[in-house]
């Protein structure tokens, strides 16, 4: 394609050659006003800063507009990213090039180093929750180096180890946000739907919602902290304290994390799994007492006693029994997206002032409080780990439940 423009008007992009004006084109169709904004304010900028040095040294404006040409090519060259795209639901994970567009200036870019396989990252791609949006690129779980810094980002610097979680925006105005409770915002962009997430050379998220790893963690080992982690974490630091009885429902990608959490606060904890191959691996996480969620005898020689009960799972359970256990003011706390309805009965809540609830992660602070809370008791998930390109792989462990228990795939773009 050719249009009426001088030499220095051309501009490459990868393989395909095409004038500057065409390429500035091509982005508005393909990207719609915000990108054709942001491009046409840079340009305009550069038009002033750019006249001002072609008079000091000069310069032809032949060299000024390929000087655009260039400032222009950089930028389009660096939003474009390698990624691993699930193009429909249910379907495998193909390597592919992706375009993220100019920087927003108030958005950190990092270049993955690790990213978690969350179970929430299943669901997205299969669709189970009616939410998912196709092209998508998972993983939610990631730690890597920050690479770019919008300017009017804050608290972030090139070169930074940070970690991006479950969310990567919010609207930062509502009341939600400016009451520090950013994970409620009814906004907030979740990093895997509508937004591509770290499954990829590159990931990108506000300010507010990158996390800076502390030194005392090891950063291959970090990601899974960034959801899974804030997850069992929040409902600890909401209701327990160091001295209550909490009780775990699931030992698994989740549970796990909350018994060395608990442990390592000082509660007293209890631990549910239906699999008593897991009992002594659930003392190894620090919990005290380990019983059989499928023994109703076992279950009801709790009543009464527990404080908190966690629950992890995603499966029905005796929901009854386990409120049964709770203590007078004691809480059933859900973090397991269990798509069933869960029966309560009222009496068993108003006899004993009791309490059913659920979280979902947590804000910035609550995130960066845990992260600081795990590097002191150096708190950290039991992983698997395999190099990204082994990704298909990893999805079908982590479906076949037979995972130990998180896995974290290295980026090896």
């Amino acid at each position: 394609m050719r249009c009426a423009t001088s030499k220095a008007d051309w501009h490459m992009t990868g393989c395909q050659r095409l004038p500057l004006t065409a390429c500035v084109q091509a982005s508005r169709a393909t990207r719609g006003g915000t990108r054709r904004d942001v491009i046409e304010r840079k340009l305009e900028a550069r038009d002033t800063r750019d006249s001002r040095v072609a008079r000091v040294a000069g310069a032809t404006s032949a060299t000024t507009v390929q000087g655009r040409a260039l400032h222009l090519e950089w930028e389009i060259h660096m939003s474009t990213i390698d990624a691993w795209v699930a193009k429909s639901a249910k379907s495998k994970l193909e390597r592919q090039k992706i375009d993220l567009g100019p920087l927003g200036p108030e958005d950190v870019e990092v270049q993955v180093e690790h990213s978690g396989l969350c179970h929430s990252d299943l669901s997205v791609l299969n669709n189970e929750w009616g939410v998912s949006t196709y092209p998508a690129v998972l993983g939610h779980e990631v730690i890597g180096k920050v690479t770019a810094v919008g300017s009017a980002a804050r608290g972030i610097k090139v070169g930074q180890r940070v970690g991006i979680g479950w969310t990567s925006a919010s609207c930062m105005h509502c009341r939600q946000c400016k009451s520090g409770h950013q994970q409620l915002c009814l906004e907030a962009l979740p990093t895997i739907i509508k937004h591509y997430g770290g499954f990829a050379s590159h990931v990108r998220a506000h300010w507010a919602w990158v996390l800076p790893i502390p030194d005392g963690l090891a950063a291959s080992e970090a990601g899974p902290l960034l959801c899974g982690g804030i997850t069992v974490f929040n409902p600890l630091a909401m209701y327990a304290k160091p001295t209550s009885r909490v009780g775990v429902i699931g030992i698994g990608g989740l549970g796990h994390m909350a018994v060395k959490f608990a442990s390592a606060y000082g509660c007293d904890v209890t631990a549910f799994t239906s699999s008593e191959s897991k009992f002594q691996e659930a003392r190894g996480f620090g919990a005290h007492h380990v019983v059989s969620s499928r023994d109703s005898a076992a279950i009801k020689k709790l009543e009464g006693t527990l404080d908190l009960i966690v629950s992890t799972v995603n499966v029905p359970m005796d929901w009854s029994s386990l409120i049964a256990a709770l203590a007078p003011n004691g809480r059933l706390h859900v973090v397991g997206a269990v798509l069933e309805p869960i029966p309560v009965s009222a009496f068993s809540l108003i006899m004993g002032q009791k309490s059913v609830s659920g979280s979902p992660t947590g804000s910035p602070v609550d995130m960066d409080d845990m992260l600081q809370f795990a590097a002191r008791h150096q708190v950290t998930p039991q992983t698997e780990h395999y190099p990204m390109s082994k990704i298909n792989e990893a999805f079908e462990r982590l479906e076949s439940g037979k995972a130990r228990y998180r896995i974290v795939l290295d980026a090896d773009f």
